[in-house]
């Protein structure tokens, strides 16, 4: 070496943060700071006079070599291996990355490399630390994309299979329901009588049952989309008073449903669902008395519904287990069960979907209240006709002239269908598909009624009938439409006054009735 650095120069590179080397062309070191002590673990005078390989690990030093030379043919102000990771030997071996920065400065004829040294071992901690943690949640982003897409598919395979078993489930008990009104037509034995009477109870807890369970799906998987409108009150108390005095006169109560001039905001027939069950669970408790069910408008504009009881009454600290699955009030686990204890919990999941308020007060012995609050309308609205409200009594037999076509794509259903219908004395035809039924209104065009399923075989539906056979006959047909299917696409089918829908399993008396109230309509088509 030439010349040394002035003291001033010695003591400013010594008091820099990193360590600095300087090296000659043939890579021996000239000069060190004390950082370069503190560094690499060397005393200073240990280290002047060594290769620059001798800082650096095995693997690298031959390659170093090369990159040297190099850079002494091409010298500039540049940082080291660009790209690449970097890493420099202690004393005691051990390794650890850095950053190198190379300066060239010029001795007289011959040219020195000032290489400034820092340990980025904290960087690097801190860089791998962000690449694992960005490769963990990136992991964690794609489970929970995956997790959606698995809940989203079990969602879509569960509504399928509410779909397939709302109309597949419903199918048996429709042939039983249909069978088991057929034979009280054709048998007068009182024993026979009595079985059939029996079996008929049988098939009525079955269904009440299937229904339950299904609702109770279809409320968790999200299946059932509210419909909000204003509606009348009065419409779904009549359909109520319809489907319930028979019931309570045969267990000796009095239905009391008070005339209601009411019309509310929400979803009528989520509403009429929750009335439905109330009323239904008022009865199975009220062992005499009544049962009332009455409307009252609040200050505030909403409207109050209460369905009251005389009956056994709820313990207070029974209260909070009245919602739960399978809870009955009063009935001791593994005896006898009228029911099954899930409608209670169905009215609640309806109050949440619906966001209104349910309120219960009951006294052992008196009797109990439950009342709905729902808001009032913002205008008065229309009375909504019932399925088969206000409809005269059907007559025993009907004329064999009367022709009904028959349409379930479910050989066991169109059978005991039209044996109901042609022991009520019909005129019956019978058949499978879209284009039977065509074929057979083509052959004779005096069909009276049509009676066909709404879901039939290879994706044809029943509105798909009926445009086909009324562009036909060039007419309305008068149609019962009946239906396993309980969503809200039900609700938004567009029907004229010629149409009736009924869910199934619909028992044979109540099929009959509500197809002999609509062939009697004759002013309706």
């Amino acid at each position: 070496m030439r010349s040394t650095p002035p003291e001033l120069a010695r003591s400013a590179l010594d008091a820099a943060p990193d360590a600095i080397i300087i090296i000659d062309s043939g890579g021996i070191i000239r000069f060190a700071n004390r950082q370069v002590s503190a560094l690499f673990g060397h005393e200073h005078d240990e280290i002047i006079g060594w290769s620059i390989e001798a800082l650096m690990p095995d693997r690298f030093r031959e390659l170093h070599v090369g990159h040297r030379q190099s850079y002494m043919h091409n010298f500039r102000v540049r940082p080291m291996g660009v790209g690449l990771d970097l890493f420099a030997r202690r004393k005691d071996g051990s390794e650890f990355p850095v950053e190198i920065s190379l300066s060239p400065i010029e001795d007289g004829d011959s040219v020195l490399v000032v290489a400034a040294i820092r340990d980025c071992t904290e960087r690097t901690r801190a860089k791998a630390e962000l690449i694992a943690a960005r490769q963990a949640a990136e992991r964690a982003r794609a489970a929970a994309d995956e997790s959606r897409e698995f809940a989203e598919r079990a969602n879509q395979g569960k509504s399928r299979f509410l779909a397939t078993a709302s109309h597949d489930l419903r199918q048996p008990l429709q042939s039983l329901a249909l069978l088991n009104g057929s034979l009280r037509r054709l048998v007068s034995d009182p024993e026979a009588l009595e079985a059939l009477s029996q079996q008929d109870l049988a098939i009525g807890a079955m269904t009440r049952l299937l229904n339950a369970l299904l609702d109770i799906s279809k409320l968790e998987s999200g299946a059932i989309n509210p419909e909000v409108t204003d509606f009348s009150v009065a419409g779904i108390f009549e359909e109520l008073r319809h489907e319930f005095t028979g019931i309570a006169a045969r267990k000796g109560l009095e239905l009391r449903i008070e005339p209601s001039c009411c019309s509310a905001h929400s979803d009528p027939s989520l509403i009429e669902q929750i009335l439905r069950n109330l009323v239904s669970n008022a009865i199975k408790y009220t062992p005499k008395g009544y049962v009332r069910l009455r409307s009252l408008p609040e200050q505030t504009g909403s409207i109050r519904l209460e369905v009251m009881d005389t009956g056994i009454g709820i313990a207070e600290d029974a209260l909070p287990f009245i919602y739960d699955e399978f809870y009955q009030v009063g009935v001791p686990a593994n005896s006898t069960r009228d029911g099954y204890g899930l409608g209670l919990s169905i009215v609640q999941r309806l109050v949440k979907l619906l966001k209104l308020r349910l309120d219960v007060h009951s006294e052992i012995g008196k009797g109990s209240v439950f009342a709905l609050t729902l808001p009032g309308s913002s205008a008065a609205a229309r009375s909504q006709q019932t399925v088969a409200g206000n409809q005269p009594a059907a007559p025993a037999r009907q004329s064999s002239q009367v022709h009904v076509l028959l349409l379930d794509d479910d050989r066991a259903v169109l059978n005991a269908t039209r044996m109901l219908f042609k022991v009520e004395g019909y005129r019956v035809t019978a058949v499978s598909s879209l284009s039977e039924a065509v074929a057979a209104v083509r052959a004779d065009p005096s069909v009276d009624l049509l009676v066909t399923d709404f879901h039939l075989g290879k994706g044809e539906t029943g509105m798909q009938v009926i445009s086909a056979l009324r562009e036909i006959l060039g007419k309305p047909v008068k149609t019962v439409l009946l239906t396993g299917d309980t969503s809200t696409a039900m609700r938004s089918l567009s029907l004229d006054s010629t149409t009736r829908i009924a869910s199934k399993p619909v028992h044979a008396e109540e099929l009959l009735k509500l197809s002999n109230a609509l062939l009697r309509d004759t002013a309706q088509c």
